[in-house]
């Protein structure tokens, strides 16, 4: 018999004590007490026992220490032990609102929605680089909206800094498969089950991301490459928005040697956009220095968002070496 738990949180953690413990923090913290923290430590070399152990008396926690296999497996592995009749799924470096859960079952009484994301947003504790950074990330001049903007180019897909979806939904699609991208993928089978996403704009969490521009630079390049193996997944999956940044890549480095070789003219559309993302980022941090810091992080999340997606478009379509990936990702069961 399972207890009466309405949500699993389900968190992967590897090697992240200090963030946990900022999110158990946030969790003790919470209005509505009617959830469970399932925590899967993916054979982390520093585990968060401890912070686990100093708040085992105050919140309800499944603690589980696993080889490392990917944070897929790990969520996939909470699942199994969750209790809760809502699977919901955060990043260790995440932080909630106190009204998180509070919010979260009120949406869904008034939504009967069985898969639900959210949008996320940098907390005032935060580091400058790390609310630079959630601006290059959530901005429409940047992502087109994609991530819960209130403005949208594409339609809504949930991610697992903040997304839920019912037992129902589990026990019809499978878990999450151990590629990168995972939640896109797994909401797209969400869809092709007949269930319908819903972005719950009130439901939202802090999300710290990367601390530096250099990690930042790897992960999104990373993002860029996984939206070309998604399309060959699921071929006609691939939007406008989705090759924005490949377009700006390419255009800004045409502009940059039109500029140098021919007339500083050329450089001026570039000019006018990076003048506009600096002011909407300094209206939005309201400082000066984030959001000059923000232009940074929006170059780094465009051209390496847009390097990344050349790059794989390059060698797995025109090339034509990413079927056999692609065929060994859809053989996965996601269990």
């Amino acid at each position: 018999m399972r207890s009466a738990v309405l949500f699993s949180l389900i968190v992967p953690v590897y090697n992240r004590p200090d963030e946990i413990a900022d999110l158990l923090e946030s969790l003790e913290r919470q209005t509505d007490k009617g959830f469970e923290l399932v925590l899967v430590e993916d054979g982390s070399t520093v585990d968060c026992r401890k912070e686990v152990e100093r708040y085992a008396s105050r919140l309800d926690i499944q603690y589980y220490y696993k080889p490392n296999e990917g944070r897929s497996i790990a969520r996939n592995h909470g699942m199994t032990h969750a209790r809760g009749e809502y699977f919901v799924f955060v990043d260790s470096d995440c932080i909630l609102p106190p009204d998180y859960f509070a919010t979260l079952r009120r949406e869904l009484e008034a939504t009967g929605a069985d898969c639900f994301g959210g949008p996320d947003a940098a907390h005032e504790s935060f580091t400058d680089m790390q609310k630079a950074i959630n601006f290059a990330m959530t901005s429409f001049l940047t992502t087109g909206g994609i991530r819960g903007g209130k403005v949208q180019m594409e339609k809504f897909v949930p991610r697992t800094f903040n997304m839920g979806f019912s037992r129902k939904v589990w026990e019809r699609t499978g878990g999450f498969r151990e590629m990168f991208s995972e939640d896109i993928d797994m909401s797209t089978r969400i869809r092709q089950g007949g269930y319908q996403p819903v972005l719950l704009r009130d439901v939202r969490v802090f999300h710290k991301r990367r601390g530096n521009l250099r990690k930042f630079w790897h992960q999104v390049h990373v993002f860029g490459m996984s939206r070309i193996t998604l399309q060959l997944l699921y071929p006609g999956s691939m939007k406008l928005v989705h090759w924005m940044p490949a377009v700006f890549t390419i255009g800004a480095a045409l502009l940059i040697l039109l500029g140098i070789f021919v007339s500083p003219w050329w450089l001026l559309p570039l000019g006018v956009y990076l003048l506009a993302l600096w002011c909407s980022a300094i209206a939005q941090t309201r400082s000066l220095k984030i959001g000059t810091m923000a232009v940074a992080a929006s170059m780094v999340q465009l051209l390496g968002y847009g390097t990344g997606f050349i790059r794989a478009y390059v060698w797995k379509i025109l090339l034509r070496h990413g079927r056999d990936e692609a065929q060994e990702i859809a053989m996965r069961k996601g269990k």
